[in-house]
């Protein structure tokens, strides 16, 4: 990435779209003048692209997927999916500067449902199955997919896993449940980089990125696949399906 930043800022392009929180700050390290946006920052005041979420105050802007108290009412999901769970595990790229505000924050929320919590690690695509059959011998109730790159990237891949380990899993976005995942709740990661056109189109037509601040999605969707629920055994009870945005079936 480094080297693919390097390249991009040295086009001097009139705006920069990163995919992310780590592509955004590789950019900005090279440049401080030419605007960066992205539909998927995080921390973004803690990593020093923005100086605030209302007034950015220098050359990054975008959307923000990632909502305080986000990981902790998925923590309470597998709460009600499982009332009776003890340990949950976490999977995602903990390198993944995305990754660690969830894992703090759901960390936190395990103590107070008093959940233990398993996160082996993963950094590569060739780490997921043995990290997955780690938490299956640790025997997890539930597992929690963090909301990074790689995990988005393996989207396809995830729910085949977990259920061939007949693991329910719990993820942050809606993709993950399109390709057969059991429950996702989170932001619609799909408007964020509709959206983000608007951010691009105020930019080229002048406005500053410091100027313009850092949005929120006007919307949290609990979206939930019967057929995933069918295949793993398991009943959602009714006031998880009460509370859904949308049921696949």
């Amino acid at each position: 990435m480094p080297a693919l930043a390097a390249e991009v800022v040295g086009l001097q392009p009139d705006l920069i779209i990163a995919g992310a929180a780590d592509a955004a700050l590789e950019a900005k390290k090279r440049t401080s003048t030419i605007p960066i946006i992205s539909g998927a920052l995080a921390d973004a005041v803690h990593l020093g692209l923005i100086e605030s979420y209302a007034h950015p105050g220098g050359n990054v802007t975008g959307i923000t997927p990632y909502l305080p108290d986000l990981p902790a009412k998925q923590m309470q999901i597998v709460r009600d999916l499982i009332p009776g769970a003890k340990k949950v595990g976490l999977l995602g790229n903990l390198s993944d500067v995305k990754a660690v505000p969830q894992y703090e924050e759901l960390v936190e929320a395990a103590k107070k449902f008093e959940i233990e919590v398993s996160s082996p690690e993963v950094r590569t695509p060739e780490d997921i199955e043995p990290a997955i059959q780690t938490l299956k011998s640790e025997k997890v109730d539930a597992v929690i997919v963090l909301q990074t790159t790689l995990t988005l990237s393996q989207r396809w891949r995830l729910p085949k896993l977990f259920l061939e380990y007949r693991i329910p899993a719990i993820y942050g976005y809606r993709e993950h449940v399109e390709e057969g995942g059991l429950i996702s709740y989170g932001v619609d990661l799909t408007w964020c980089w509709r959206h983000l056109a608007t951010l691009a189109h105020k930019i080229l037509h002048g406005a500053s990125p410091a100027t313009l601040p850092v949005e929120f999605p006007p919307k949290i969707l609990l979206v939930i696949n019967m057929g995933a629920a069918r295949a793993l055994g398991l009943t959602v009870p009714p006031l998880i399906l009460t509370r859904a945005d949308e049921v696949i079936d």
